[in-house]
């Protein structure tokens, strides 16, 4: 079954331009020179329930426009959309109740209460009873290592254990659908990495569908079984992680230094590649390449 269904999805927004200085500012007033950007174009994809898709693309692609038209904040000019069976532009309040979303540079949580008191807060909101929220989150807590600090004011926390409690403020509910927007954006590699495997045993226990969007490659390649690249507000790929990695990653490059009198060896090439002189293409690589073929870099 699908998790979300877009098909033929289109965002143009209006905007005002003016040209520099005073006699620009005052010209704008009487004579606005309004200019038309299409955010997204004819964007068509499908999500199954419990996948793992990241959603990446240039700054300026359409990725939070589309994220925003996803979640029922914004209406599309065009197009079919779809989340869990509903429309999120006429039912966005029954949606929320099905969904999560987690900004890494936007917080949810009250900073001057204890992680305690806001899963207690937002438990309320979403209608859990005293109990169903007390277990929720003795369940949550356990599994994401949060009883040294959950009573510690969340200004107090470091970025790591905030993520942390971001992350289970937005489970508390028991989502469907999660949406994640750079998840992982300034922490450091151990904490990023025990973020990772937290998100993966979300979904693989819980079978949540899991909507990536980051511009770290090594989200997309630890967590995701699927990408989608777009760009201009319209798709310029959609692929499996694995293939990409299969399809572009087969070649190496060796480089093995000879004397002249000294004839080639195959064995001496062989030994310098498993001696770590041969250099593989990474994901991140064929991303940037991408991003190259459409002009962004």
């Amino acid at each position: 079954m699908q998790a979300i269904e877009v098909e033929n999805l289109s965002k143009t927004f209006r905007v005002k331009r003016k040209e520099k200085g005073i006699r620009g500012s005052i010209g704008a007033i009487w004579h606005p020179r309004i200019e038309e950007i299409q955010a997204v174009n004819g964007v068509s994809f499908a999500v199954e329930e419990g996948e793992m898709l990241a959603f990446i693309g240039p700054n300026g692609a359409g990725k939070s426009t589309t994220i925003k038209m996803l979640t029922g904040i914004l209406y599309p000019d065009g197009g079919r959309v779809e989340v869990l069976g509903m429309e999120p532009m006429k039912k966005r309040r029954q949606l929320a109740y099905q969904i999560g979303t987690v900004f890494g540079q936007k917080e949810q949580l009250w900073t001057h209460l204890t992680p305690n008191d806001n899963f207690r807060f937002f438990g309320a909101i979403y209608d859990l009873s005293e109990r169903e929220t007390e277990e929720r989150i003795e369940e949550l807590s356990e599994r994401f290592a949060l009883k040294d600090f959950i009573d510690t004011p969340v200004r107090n926390l470091s970025l790591g254990q905030r993520i942390r409690c971001e992350i289970v403020a937005s489970l508390l509910h028991k989502p469907k659908v999660l949406f994640l927007d750079e998840p992982t954006i300034g922490l450091d590699p151990v904490v990023k990495e025990n973020v990772r495997e937290l998100i993966r045993q979300m979904n693989r226990e819980e079978h949540t569908t899991i909507f990536l969007t980051s511009h770290d490659v090594g989200d997309i390649e630890k967590l995701c079984q699927r990408i989608i690249i777009v760009n201009d507000g319209q798709i310029v790929l959609d692929d499996s992680v694995e293939h990409l990695k299969n399809h572009y990653l087969h070649h190496k490059s060796a480089e093995n230094e000879l004397q002249k009198e000294t004839a080639p060896s195959m064995e001496g090439m062989a030994a310098a590649a498993e001696n770590g002189d041969a250099s593989d293409a990474s994901l991140e690589d064929i991303i940037v390449e991408i991003y190259k073929a459409q002009g962004e870099v």
